[in-house]
């Protein structure tokens, strides 16, 4: 019996980031949902992100064959604030942040840049490759996107209000449920080694790696798709260890 996946996308909201990586995971015996967050909407905040995801979470798991407690939630980028509150709401096997932001509680996504130094780290990965650090800012996403499935973005609308970003993240704790975290290895807009350092830090947990940048469900969904089908097999569901 495979598992249940909910994909909650990063900046702009689109479950589109997610079209390639699907289809890899149902082929691989799982069912996979990404949803939609209302990004484009200035009076939406975390906790409107939050109840559409969990809405998404809830479908999903209703039209499954898994035992509740069985579904992985996936947050990329920004869905790094939105995941966790997913998974402190209904019960989960698992967490997964791939290149994803990691919030403490109390924390505004605004402030997280500078806290945790994301452009200097960004800065030194430039140079480190001898690249310019002033560079089109959209190369940090798309330079290993195939160029057709970048041109096939540009027709989804894109849009991302500012005001999740400035509410405190609402969690007094980080949930509890088995959480791992992924980082593209060349991912240049959140470099592996500021990835490694924020998990250790803020989590204590260690990274691992999967090929592709920061937006590797696009660049490289099969590898990804293999990624989370080992991290499943590797976690025992919430319903098998109650039982």
């Amino acid at each position: 019996m495979g598992t249940s996946f909910l994909l909650v996308p990063g900046a702009g909201g689109r479950a589109w980031y997610w079209h390639r990586l699907v289809p890899e995971l149902e082929r691989r015996g799982h069912r996979a949902v990404a949803v939609d967050l209302p990004a484009g909407d200035d009076a939406a905040g975390l906790e409107a992100y939050a109840a559409v995801a969990t809405a998404a979470l809830d479908a999903l798991v209703a039209g499954g064959d898994g035992a509740d407690g069985d579904a992985v939630v996936v947050g990329q980028s920004m869905g790094g604030l939105t995941a966790p509150l997913v998974a402190a709401r209904r019960p989960v096997r698992l967490l997964v942040l791939l290149n994803a932001m990691v919030p403490r509680p109390g924390e505004t996504g605004g402030e997280w840049w500078d806290a945790v130094g994301q452009a200097a780290a960004r800065d030194d990965l430039a140079r480190s490759q001898e690249r310019a650090v002033d560079a089109d800012p959209d190369a940090d996403f798309s330079h290993d996107v195939p160029p057709e499935v970048w041109a096939a973005g540009a027709e989804h609308a894109f849009a991302q209000s500012g005001t999740p970003f400035t509410e405190p993240w609402p969690l007094a704790t980080w949930p509890d449920v088995p959480t791992r975290v992924l980082a593209g290895r060349d991912d240049r807009f959140f470099p592996p080694a500021l990835q490694r350092r924020v998990a250790r830090e803020r989590l204590g947990l260690e990274v691992g790696e999967v090929p592709g940048g920061h937006l590797c469900a696009l660049s490289r969904p099969e590898a990804l798709a293999a990624a989370l089908d080992g991290l499943v097999a590797q976690t025992s569901s919430r319903h098998a260890d109650r039982t």
